[in-house]
């Protein structure tokens, strides 16, 4: 079972801007004043376009596809949130929040991967949720240790226990559930998705502890990945807040492991924590400065992890 892959799947936005929908429990989407939203999702297209040169540049397998201009889909640039690939063959789609993010979902993502000959064996859909108000957006609300066959997942008005629950069985893996926050306007306020606050590599895991309010759920949290033979490695909240905890490793050529972030997010990691991931592996990292600001995510978000088996 591995737990990086080569294969990336990215959407190119064509409407890209802040999402109303997605502001009410995403505290780090701002407005650019007096930016049109044309001149929004053109720097971001630039941006997106140079992230997908360097992550090419050092070997990274990247399947581009283009969003349609059909829905008002502002998010569509962070496909990882409604859909995940699965080692054996299956996909998982996933309940959201924001009604028009729903709109990001379509069938001819999974034509494109079969015509690149990957296998699609099953599709489990929890969609249906969405009629309950039940949400779960994916490798944002849930972290898999895919080698230890542990799930990771910080509960917000995003991430529904039960619905993580119920993956976990169906996926066979072991869930460690917990709560972070952040403190905005003086408020402890819960964290949108897992992933902001942490990252799950081979042979260590980047996390903002401090964000972990509960200390018997922090103490867990760390003895889970220390058993899975995980060095830890921590951030601040305010690292958070420049996406410090929203990468993802890799692989790049000759299957050399990669951790991939934004350049805020590098900008914002002292020495020590740099040296002490460049012990495990490689830092690629590009500038996504009007993504991060109008979206209020980061190169984590942006990359589906492709994980399915290829036709021989």
């Amino acid at each position: 079972m591995e737990q990086t892959t080569n294969t990336i799947l990215m959407i190119r936005p064509v409407n890209f801007r802040m999402n109303e929908q997605t502001a009410v429990n995403n505290y780090y989407q701002k407005v650019l004043d007096g930016m049109l939203p044309e001149s929004v999702n053109a720097k971001a297209q630039r941006e997106f376009d140079a992230y997908v040169e360097k992550l090419k540049a050092a070997g990274v397998h990247v399947i581009v596809i283009e969003d349609s201009k059909e829905f008002d889909t502002p998010d569509s640039i962070f496909p990882n949130n409604w859909i995940s690939f699965h080692e054996n063959g299956t996909v998982a789609l996933y309940p959201m929040f924001a009604e028009n993010r729903r709109l990001e979902r379509r069938e001819d993502v999974l034509d494109i991967l079969e015509e690149q000959g990957f296998v699609i064996e099953n599709i489990i859909d929890y969609t249906s949720a969405e009629d309950d108000g039940v949400f779960l957006e994916g490798t944002g609300s849930l972290l898999l240790d895919r080698k230890n066959r542990k799930a990771y997942c910080a509960l917000s008005p995003r991430a529904d226990e039960d619905l993580f629950i119920e993956f976990c069985e169906d996926f066979e893996y072991f869930p460690v559930v917990f709560t972070a926050n952040q403190t905005v306007n003086g408020d402890r306020k819960a964290i949108y998705h897992t992933n902001v606050m942490m990252c799950l590599a081979e042979t260590f895991a980047v996390i903002c502890l401090e964000c972990i309010d509960d200390k018997k759920e922090r103490k867990q949290v760390v003895q889970h990945l220390k058993e899975s033979g995980k060095e830890v490695i921590a951030i601040t909240e305010k690292q958070v807040q420049h996406f410090a905890g929203n990468m993802l490793q890799v692989k790049g050529a000759n299957n050399e492991r990669l951790l991939i972030m934004s350049s805020a997010a590098y900008q914002s990691l002292t020495p020590k924590q740099i040296e002490s991931i460049e012990n495990h592996c490689k830092i690629v990292h590009s500038s996504l400065d009007t993504i991060e600001a109008c979206g209020g995510g980061s190169a984590r978000c942006m990359m589906a992890e492709v994980f399915l088996p290829k036709l021989n």
